[in-house]
């Protein structure tokens, strides 16, 4: 898997606007999901499970996340890094994708672990992925996609995890009902197709979810383990 070469710091956008977020949020809404970024407290939720990963590793460890954005997530994530483990971050937003190269060299949590983090362009659904993953940690907006477009990214993970790996995902509180209100029946029987099928990965795979009262707005933090049988590539 090739990633496209950073940009020069000075040509990269700062990596912490919100103002950034809310342009992308209005700007591409499909896949950015959000007006916010995810705050402190939710990146830490989502990186949590991999400390537990790490402490149970005697090698390496890959992980990999999807959705980066501006990288708050991408944060918490490096700092848990050790010298020999392995980030790759997809993000499907060439501004994202420049700001998080940007932040490789400027700020200083991403820069300490800059030689273990790669930054791959695409969408999960279409990069080359050249490895198996102790840990999948996903930002992507769920419910701004199709159900089919979720089944097809949910196998995506569970097969790039090495047998027993972790999926940690979120999703915001209050979307079903603010949906139910103000989206065409369309719409909402999209969203509803959307939940049946992360009910049935959390019923097949699942190991829990926590809540996070602290974030903008406030988010469950989902948890999945892939088979231990080994599953293709």
């Amino acid at each position: 898997m090739n990633a496209t070469p950073a940009p020069a710091a000075s040509a990269a956008p700062a990596a912490t606007g919100p103002f950034r977020f809310l342009r992308e949020a209005v700007r591409t809404p499909h896949t950015t999901g959000a007006v916010a970024a995810s705050g402190q407290r939710l990146a830490a939720r989502l990186a949590a499970p991999l400390a537990r990963e790490l402490r149970q590793l005697g090698r390496p460890a890959a992980v990999l996340e999807a959705g980066a954005g501006t990288g708050p997530v991408t944060r918490a994530l490096a700092a848990l890094l050790r010298p020999a483990d392995h980030l790759d971050v997809v993000e499907i937003n060439p501004r994202f994708v420049a700001v998080l190269g940007g932040a490789l060299r400027t700020d200083p949590a991403l820069a300490a672990a800059a030689g273990r983090i790669r930054i791959v362009p695409g969408s999960i659904t279409d990069v080359p992925l050249d490895r198996r993953y102790d840990a999948v940690v996903s930002c992507l907006p769920f419910t701004n996609f199709d159900p089919e477009e979720v089944r097809t990214i949910l196998e995506r993970y569970l097969s790039a995890l090495v047998p027993g790996g972790h999926l940690t995902y979120f999703g915001y509180l209050g979307t079903a009902a603010a949906r139910s209100l103000a989206a065409s029946r369309s719409e909402a029987a999209r969203h509803r197709a959307v939940a049946g099928v992360l009910a049935e990965y959390a019923e097949r795979y699942g190991r829990g979810r926590s809540t996070v009262w602290r974030n903008l707005p406030p988010a469950h933090v989902h948890h999945l383990r892939a088979p231990e049988g080994a599953r293709p590539a």
